[in-house]
């Protein structure tokens, strides 16, 4: 009797084994886990995934250079540029020396107006069509500076009574470089200035644009009388434009250009 009651005791023993291990979740590998927290409420941030954060661009700071020379170009035409230089005197200025204190270019054209009958009777010469092209932009070696290429396009009439050449009409363009650099007050503040400002050498373009052709010895002298003058005369008209710009630009837009100008760091792809 004592055997019997036994094997019924192991029997219920490995019954109720069995139904226990039939509720265990399966080893890896043999079926799909349970939930770590299933039927349980997740704790807090631990929701639905979060949307995937936007990759940043390459360079963050590429936008400074474009919204720098966008604020350089409106403030020149905003200032009114291309109204001074259509302005400019130009033929009186020739004829009193180009505005050269010793009068070199002066000199030079009373020499060739008494050789030369267009420049002789020369009644105007008058800038139209003023334009301010796209700007250009590239940062020093070192870091610590950057340089503005402003191109400009003009047109020249040359007004003359001769015969057979009436008016003459020239293309020209030319690029103003100015040299910008970051420098800090007694106060620690950050101000951006202007370093060099010159007309770029060899950037100066005159064509001839209307149908008649004058004598080339003409044309050659017209050409290098407005090759001397006229580079000297637009620069001193653009650069106390620049300097002013720059102290009216966006407070910033100055602090974050002006940082990584005095620290070095490069930021402009080449415009």
């Amino acid at each position: 009797m004592f055997l019997v009651g036994s094997l019924v005791v192991l029997c219920g023993l490995l019954a109720q084994s069995s139904a226990q291990l039939a509720g265990l979740p399966l080893p890896l590998g043999q079926g799909l886990p349970l939930p770590l927290n299933q039927g349980l409420p997740l704790p807090l941030g631990q929701g639905l995934p979060l949307a995937v954060t936007p990759v940043l661009p390459s360079n963050p700071t590429g936008h400074l250079a474009r919204s720098f020379t966008d604020a350089l170009s409106g403030g020149l035409l905003s200032g009114g540029l291309l109204g001074i230089l259509e302005n400019i005197p130009l033929l009186d200025i020739i004829k009193s020396g180009g505005g050269n204190s010793n009068g070199l270019v002066g000199g030079l054209l009373g020499k060739l107006t008494s050789s030369i009958p267009l420049l002789n009777s020369i009644l105007d010469i008058k800038i139209t069509d003023a334009q301010l092209l796209e700007l250009g932009l590239v940062q020093s070696p070192d870091g610590h500076r950057l340089y503005v290429t402003i191109p400009l396009g003009l047109r020249l009439k040359v007004n003359t009574p001769l015969v057979g050449i009436g008016i003459l009409e020239l293309a020209v363009k030319l690029n103003i470089t100015a040299e910008v650099l970051a420098v800090k007050d007694n106060q620690g503040r950050i101000h951006l200035v202007l370093g060099d400002c010159t007309h770029s050498p060899g950037s100066l373009q005159i064509t001839l644009l209307n149908g008649v052709t004058p004598l080339q010895s003409v044309l050659d002298t017209l050409t290098g009388i407005l090759t001397k003058v006229l580079p000297d005369l637009v620069q001193g008209k653009v650069c106390p434009l620049v300097n002013g710009i720059l102290s009216r630009l966006d407070v910033t837009l100055v602090h974050d250009i002006a940082e990584l100008l005095i620290h070095g760091l490069q930021f402009v792809i080449k415009i």
